[in-house]
């Protein structure tokens, strides 16, 4: 089911919603760049775990208008709005790699309506101390990055080209980051399932423009707007520990940071394999614990 929600200054932000409408609401945010339709748990197991699963474009992706200059933190308005639209109360949330560090906005400034954060495969602060925070990382990232960091104008003029070609054929993303995937990664994304949300995701995230994709580089190199110190749920950190687009050493700081934070460290898994553990991520958040038990912490 599709909708338009409004927010508190009148932006419109699209909304899908999936699995049980009378079951226990999980926002998911999703990743860099993305959108609403990005990848998810199957609606019918969803529904089987009586979940109703939120999704949404954030300012600037798909059909939701921008909201240029937008901090991490903003998000929880947005959130918020939504969660009212809809008559709801108490929600728990997860964010993967992009929609990580939004997810974690939610815990620590909703933290009366946001039951249970799940963070996969986030990165930390550009300013987190004492973290070398380009280790590790992937030299296409390490590029978007130290061009968010020199300013909007260039990463706007390098991510609005990329965007054009990616619009027109999303495969060219993948194929672009297919030699910086790692085995564990290559084996996800062949997955003919994954592969097809993968293709619809960018297609839509990046269908009016870049805009989106250029204010989530520029949030995460600039201060988030809120502190990890303030969080009071309960978050749950997964990370493979072979990702190298966003360096497990970001879920390690974190993780000491997060007040009850706690972090589940696959040693096999890369960054794609976050998609695969999403349904016993929310089974977590319903308050089990599922197969995570057996990941090494």
């Amino acid at each position: 089911m599709q909708t338009e929600v409004y927010s508190g200054d009148g932006r419109r932000l699209e909304v899908e919603m999936a699995g049980d409408p009378q079951g226990s609401p999980v926002f998911l945010l999703h990743g860099t760049p993305g959108s609403r339709l990005g990848p998810a748990p199957r609606p019918m197991l969803l529904y089987h775990q009586r979940v109703r699963l939120i999704t949404y474009d954030r300012p600037g992706y798909g059909r939701s208008d921008r909201l240029a200059g937008r901090q991490v933190a903003h998000v929880s308005a947005d959130v918020a709005a939504i969660a009212d639209a809809l008559g709801i109360e108490r929600f728990a949330v997860v964010g993967r790699s992009g929609g990580g560090p939004h997810a974690l906005a939610c815990a620590a400034l909703l933290p009366d309506r946001v039951t249970r954060v799940a963070v996969l495969v986030s990165l930390a602060p550009r300013d987190a101390d004492g973290l070398d925070w380009f280790a590790g990382m992937a030299a296409s990232n390490v590029h978007e990055y130290l061009q968010a960091l020199a300013g909007p104008d260039q990463l706007a003029a390098s991510l609005r080209k990329r965007s054009v070609a990616i619009r027109t054929d999303p495969r060219k993303l993948l194929t672009q980051l297919r030699w910086e995937l790692t085995e564990s990664d290559l084996r996800v994304v062949a997955d003919a399932g994954i592969r097809t949300m993968l293709l619809r995701n960018y297609r839509e995230a990046l269908s009016v423009s870049a805009d989106g994709w250029v204010d989530d580089a520029l949030s995460f190199c600039t201060p988030w707007g809120f502190s990890l110190a303030d969080i009071s749920v309960p978050v749950l950190l997964w990370h493979g520990e072979q990702d190298v687009f966003a360096p497990v050493s970001h879920t390690r700081w974190l993780a000491e940071r997060i007040p009850g934070g706690r972090a589940v460290l696959h040693p096999r898994a890369a960054h794609f394999a976050s998609l695969r553990v999403l349904p016993d991520i929310v089974t977590w958040l319903l308050g089990g614990r599922g197969r995570l038990a057996a990941d090494r912490a």
